[in-house]
């Protein structure tokens, strides 16, 4: 995987080109089964990153293994000391029978600052408001988080991302069946994290939208296929090559997650951005 650089902003003190991830031939999965593998390199401070690839290729694990939340079965993946990270996982993956209001939902941003059972300041009850007011939510703060739409319940896990004042932030899926002017909003909050030198990595799978905006790309098969500039990694030959590794690939398929399946795939190094 060849290195990502992007200059970084007005957030946090690392310089342009700083690297913020390094992944030393990571491989993740379930129950012994491999579902990413052959990651090297790293991602510099500040990037906009797209995570692309079919169905079953392990975007949504990479994630995971970047957050934390799925320990490597071989290699590592290392973040820079110090660096604060946010992950919102797929709307799907969440309970909303839980009785709460868009407010609890929200306030859960400020879990390391205050805990979980932390009493609540008035500063923190102003940058809740500010965040909700930030992603178009005023007024909902006493709404029942399961009346909620799916573009205004992912309204609000934005707003708890921004909540959470992070230098790195892992969105998984953050566009997956939303209507266009949530899409438009929330690309704008991830334009101003990106203006702010935060990394943005997002699992997409709407390619006209990545190409629009995210200028960088990775493209996994369960191994990584090219990464670097957006307009070359997507180039129809790469595509195609990702489709290769796997038999079973539909062409008409849609471009989502789904990392419940595991399939062969041969060893393709990343070039270099």
């Amino acid at each position: 995987m060849g290195q990502l650089q992007s200059g970084a902003g007005a957030h946090g003190s690392d310089a342009a080109g700083c690297t913020c991830l390094r992944f030393d031939n990571l491989t993740l999965g379930y129950d012994a089964h491999p579902a990413v593998h052959g990651l090297s390199g790293s991602w510099s401070h500040g990037a906009l990153m797209a995570i692309v690839g079919p169905n079953g290729s392990g975007k949504s694990t990479l994630l995971k293994g970047i957050a934390g939340l799925l320990p490597p079965m071989g290699g590592s993946v290392t973040h820079v000391d110090g660096c604060r990270m946010a992950y919102l996982p797929q709307a799907s993956s969440l309970d909303l029978s839980f009785p709460a209001t868009v407010f609890d939902l929200v306030k859960l941003g400020l879990w390391q600052q205050r805990g979980l059972l932390g009493r609540i300041r008035r500063q923190d009850r102003d940058a809740i408001a500010h965040a909700m007011s930030t992603v178009g939510l005023d007024g909902f703060a006493k709404r029942p988080i399961d009346t909620l739409s799916g573009g205004q319940l992912q309204r609000a896990l934005f707003a708890r991302v921004i909540l959470q004042d992070a230098d790195l932030i892992l969105l998984d899926e953050p566009f997956n069946a939303i209507d266009d002017r949530t899409v438009g909003d929330l690309m704008a909050v991830i334009h101003g994290w990106h203006a702010e030198g935060r990394s943005v990595v997002a699992v997409m799978h709407d390619l006209d939208l990545v190409r629009a905006h995210f200028p960088q790309a990775l493209l996994l098969s369960r191994e990584p296929v090219a990464s670097g500039a957006t307009a070359d990694v997507l180039k129809p030959e790469n595509l195609k090559k990702a489709r290769a590794f796997r038999p079973a690939w539909d062409d008409d398929a849609p471009w989502c997650s789904d990392d419940n399946h595991v399939h062969d795939a041969p060893s393709v190094p990343v070039k270099a951005a």
